[in-house]
């Protein structure tokens, strides 16, 4: 019997719907679609910062550097870069129901140390009763200590957790653990593949 249902956040419950405050900035500055959040997440200084290494400030005081920004402009560029971020609040309505009967856990590969807060920041602290990040940790997914860090944290067994992310390696790292996963595509195909699995 599943005991336990656990979400990733960037790319599940926050997606960037509107790309067009990014695509502006690297059409000025000659880069390709997609290469600021490079940048941003997978450089080096960007995943030291979600392995809890460096600061998110040190990520985009390099970024500043390495484009040649001025103070003025990166701060212009970090608004709009986030500028088309949305929590789905469908999605996390869903989650609320799901807490009453299950143990609900976040995971996220994040350069937030303290996941309840961020949680909290972007309104969705209510639907979890367990935060882990990988910046608390120290390792990133698809690492398997964070998904053993997380199911201890829940007190649940590999078998008994469901898991959601976006990115297929994450899903089937915790497949290899013995973990129920879904590869989130939509919120409606993640919500039937859920149910599928919920069901006694």
């Amino acid at each position: 019997m599943m005991k336990s249902v656990i979400f990733d956040v960037g790319g599940v419950l926050v997606r960037t719907h509107d790309q067009s405050g990014r695509r502006k900035w690297e059409a000025r500055l000659g880069l390709l679609p997609g290469d600021l959040a490079r940048l941003v997440f997978d450089s080096e200084l960007g995943r030291s910062a979600q392995l809890g290494q460096v600061s998110l400030q040190d990520v985009w005081t390099w970024v500043g550097q390495h484009l040649g920004l001025n103070p003025d402009e990166l701060a212009t560029l970090k608004r709009d870069f986030w500028s088309g971020d949305r929590v789905d609040q469908g999605l996390c309505d869903y989650i609320r129901r799901l807490h009453v009967d299950y143990r609900i856990g976040m995971l996220s590969n994040s350069w937030a140390r303290d996941g309840r807060a961020m949680a909290e920041n972007f309104g969705f602290a209510d639907c979890f009763h367990v935060f882990v990040t990988s910046a608390e940790v120290g390792v990133m997914k698809p690492e398997p200590r964070i998904y053993q860090v997380t199911l201890e944290r829940l007190g649940v067994l590999p078998f008994e957790a469901i898991f959601v992310d976006d990115f297929i390696e994450n899903v089937e790292a915790a497949r290899h653990l013995g973990m129920e996963a879904v590869h989130f595509l939509d919120p409606d195909q993640t919500r039937r593949q859920l149910e599928e699995r919920l069901v006694p």
